[in-house]
């Protein structure tokens, strides 16, 4: 029996299941985990699989989908010894910015500071951990879809220290559609305030976080008119 295509669906796992027809691009994990490469950056047109690519490579890496290597049975990446006793891992901060789209910088703002704060929601057994200080649970309740941007930009430095003293072990973040935002901007006429807040909040994330082992950011833009990845090596 033919397999369904399952068009639009962008969750690895949802597909595994259902047995839709897939395309095994698994060793794409073996590809960039082996290039050494801190961050890459990945741009393609849209509907070119990135979503899933995202999804894949969480589902592959992060804790928090222990016993599950049976998605990847029957796929290359199991073929190798190497990578199933890599599998489920590393500690995986993924995010998307794909409904950042809006047409004012205020709302565009919030919308990815909300974005942030869903993830130390979902982190909230920090809080009754020992490794944050009384300063730092403040500071990590501060976190809001209105924080102050000296917070807002040091956001995902800050959750990766606390989840490397939790794990003791460094990082790994996705961010699927790192571009939507300032695609947003462009067409709103908020550009320099964006391009103002994004590169603050990656420089801080990407470049200097000691917490970051690997990163992966997808997106459809290259090259902005006014690069914010100009001093992240790229």
């Amino acid at each position: 029996m033919a397999r369904a295509v399952g068009i639009g669906n962008q969750n690895f796992e949802n597909i595994i299941i259902n047995n839709d027809f897939y395309v095994d691009k698994t060793m794409f994990i073996r590809e960039w985990w082996e290039n050494r490469d801190i961050v890459t950056l990945i741009t393609r047109p849209r509907r070119f699989g990135k979503t899933l690519l995202i999804s894949m490579t969480e589902r592959f890496f992060s804790i928090e989908y222990d016993r599950q290597g049976n998605l990847f049975e029957g796929l290359s990446i199991w073929q190798d010894e190497k990578y199933r006793k890599l599998q489920r891992t590393y500690l995986v901060i993924s995010l998307s910015f794909a409904n950042i789209k809006t047409t004012s910088f205020q709302n565009a703002r919030k919308m990815i500071c909300q974005t942030i704060k869903k993830l130390y929601n979902k982190f909230g057994f920090l809080l009754a951990a020992d490794c944050l200080n009384e300063d730092e649970k403040k500071q990590y309740r501060e976190v809001s879809a209105t924080m102050e941007d000296y917070i807002a930009a040091d956001s995902l430095n800050a959750l990766s220290e606390y989840l490397y003293r939790y794990y003791h072990k460094k990082v790994i973040i996705l961010l699927d559609e790192y571009d939507t935002p300032m695609q947003e901007a462009y067409v709103g006429g908020y550009w320099h305030e964006m391009v103002g807040f994004i590169r603050n909040l990656f420089n801080s994330t990407f470049k200097t976080n000691s917490y970051l082992y690997r990163a992966i950011m997808t997106g459809i833009t290259r090259v902005s008119r006014e690069s914010f990845f100009s001093d992240l090596n790229n």
